[in-house]
């Protein structure tokens, strides 16, 4: 049976500013709703669960992300995860151009974990913590293909 990835989720704590910087970095919304009741509660494992979530789906539609904001229960927070922490590392994005993407990403107030590195000969790259700590890799291919 072939297996597809559906959607990577990540929760946040202001889901506003956090669609927002996906999207200026041009992320499609393709769903909100708000999910609550017993049939949310034993999916995620959580009495009481409801939350806020936005689909959002890259351009050319094959990358999702589910972002979600708890209502109830309070949301827990973490420290910000480190690059060598076991666990959700980051997501990646291909873009088109990589100083643009960072200018953007700036006007949210997210900025590289440390500059602009180069990959051999095939991308030019940077890590970004994005809202809510989330590390996001943005990478230009150095040539077309």
């Amino acid at each position: 049976m072939p297996i597809r990835l559906e959607n990577v989720a990540i929760a946040v704590r202001d889901l506003e500013a956090t669609v927002a910087f996906f999207t200026d970095l041009g992320l499609v919304v393709v769903g909100r709703d708000e999910v609550s009741g017993g049939w949310s509660d034993d999916a995620v494992g959580l009495d009481g669960n409801h939350a806020m979530i936005a689909m959002l789906r890259t351009p050319g539609g094959e990358g999702v992300l589910e972002l979600f904001e708890y209502v109830h229960p309070t949301a827990v927070e973490t420290g910000p995860t480190l690059p060598n922490e076991v666990g959700m590392h980051r997501v990646a994005f291909s873009v088109d151009d990589l100083d643009h993407s960072l200018q953007v990403a700036a006007r949210h107030d997210c900025h590289p974990l440390r500059g602009v590195s180069t990959y051999g000969d095939a991308y030019r790259l940077a890590y970004v913590r994005g809202p809510s700590g989330i590390i996001v890799m943005l990478a230009q291919a150095l040539s077309p293909g």
